[in-house]
Formats: C-alpha cells, structure tokens, sequence
C-alpha cells in the first residue's frame, strides 16, 4: 500500500517526538538501500520502497530510560536490563502510536534460526545517514595488508558514543521519490584518522578512545561508564550495590 509522503512524515515525527526524551534516535530509509549494499543472505524480505527507520540510543538513554526502568521492573523475568529496556521503549511507543498498522521490529542483539542477525546494524546506520561505517576498503594503502579489520560507524555529533538499537519496517507502507538517501557525514575524512580510528577499534576497543576519534557533544556519564565497563555477569552485583535490585533477588543477579 503506497503511502503519501505527509504520512511517512507523520510516522518519522512521531516515532523522534516519542523516544527523542528516553534518549533515542531515528533515522528512516527505503529497504532497497540497505538490500543493494548487503548480500542476499542479508537482505531483509520486504519490497524496495518499504519504509524502515533504524534507532539509536543516545547517552543519555542511561539516566533518561534504563535507570527509571531498573526503578519499576519486575527483575523475576529479566535477564539482560538494557536489551530488555531497549525493547520496552521501542515496543510501547509502537503500541501506542501505531497500533493500526503492521511493524516488524528486529533488535540488534536477535539472530535468525541460521544463527545469522536478523539485520547487519551498521550497515543500516550508515545507508539510514545516521553514521558513517569506517571500513578497511575506505583505507586506500592499508598499513595492515590484507589482516581483517573490523569496521565501525561514527556519529558526526556522538562520536562512537552510541549504540545501534532496532530496526523498525512499516511492512505495509512504500515511499517514492519524496523519501531521498542522504549519505552520513564523513567526520572522520582523513586516511590518517580513518586508520587511528580502524587500529583503535580493532586492537584497543576496550580502552573506548576510540569512541573520541571526532569532537563530541555528549559522551558516557561516569555511573554508564562503570556500568558498561563491568562484566555482564558482574552488573547484577553492581546494580545490588547501586540500590536497583533487592537483596532477596539473589538468582536474578547471578543471571544477569
């Protein structure tokens, strides 16, 4: 069902205006973008010109929805908070706004049944114009040869400091012209910083600078940091510590 460009626009502005507080971001596109870039084990099964948005949390997501999340969830069926968050945001702004209508969501952290991602997260970031994916084929004399290095976007405002949450496809929605691909800002144009940045992420990721590689508005608080630099089977333990979890809450934690 083709659809005028005021309700894809209707769509796009109620999904920013909902989730804009909670520390997300959206970017829409066609899945014809993101298809033409990937190979056919990646493509996703709809027609060109259906409507997808892909979302991102911003750092502010932390204190603005995991944390009042923690605050009022039931912690007997949880067992990763912030996917879990993640999927309650998305999920109930759908339901809210978008009841009517058919929306597939695919989470970043979900696979297929052949174990592959239900959809490549940077791939669509950067065909959304949201980030830009630095890859080992934007080097022109790589100083590593042929070793695989693995790719990474960058925001133009956020550095890497942002995740790369959900996409989100109006299963009965189709844009024409109305709807045009604007490429990501290359914030990281040099081939000296695109290499800084590749060997950063590829040989020190832990350490985050490379999330630094471009001047940013917004970065980690210093609790999100603590918390993403804690292993995952030791955040139970810290959000014990934090006040978030019960001390009869014991199995949870360990689960966590």
């Amino acid at each position: 069902m083709a659809t005028s460009g005021h309700n894809v626009d209707n769509v796009v502005r109620t999904l920013r205006e909902s989730l804009k507080t909670l520390g997300f971001e959206v970017y829409p596109f066609k899945i014809g973008w993101y298809n033409a870039v990937v190979s056919q084990a990646h493509q996703l099964k709809y027609s060109a010109d259906t409507l997808a948005v892909v979302v991102l949390s911003t750092p502010s997501m932390f204190e603005n929805s995991f944390l009042p999340f923690l605050q009022r969830c039931s912690w007997k069926d949880i067992r990763d908070p912030v996917d879990q968050c993640v999927a309650h945001a998305i999920s109930t702004c759908v339901s809210e706004h978008f009841s009517d209508q058919s929306v597939d969501i695919s989470y970043d952290y979900e696979m297929q049944s052949n174990r592959k991602p239900k959809f490549l997260a940077q791939t669509a970031a950067h065909v959304a114009g949201a980030a830009r994916y630095y890859q080992h084929t934007d080097i022109e004399d790589p100083p590593w040869g042929n070793k695989k290095m693995f790719g990474v976007c960058i925001h133009p405002r956020l550095g890497g400091w942002f995740a790369i949450r959900a996409v989100l496809v109006w299963k009965d929605v189709e844009v024409g012209k109305e709807l045009q691909q604007v490429p990501p800002p290359d914030c990281v144009s040099s081939q000296e910083a695109r290499i800084k940045l590749l060997e950063k992420f590829n040989y020190n990721w832990q350490d985050w600078t490379y999330r630094d590689i471009v001047p940013t508005e917004e970065s980690y608080s210093t609790r999100q940091r603590e918390y993403f630099i804690t292993p995952p089977a030791q955040r139970g333990a810290l959000l014990r510590q934090w006040g978030f979890i019960p001390e009869t809450e014991t199995k949870t934690v360990n689960n966590i």
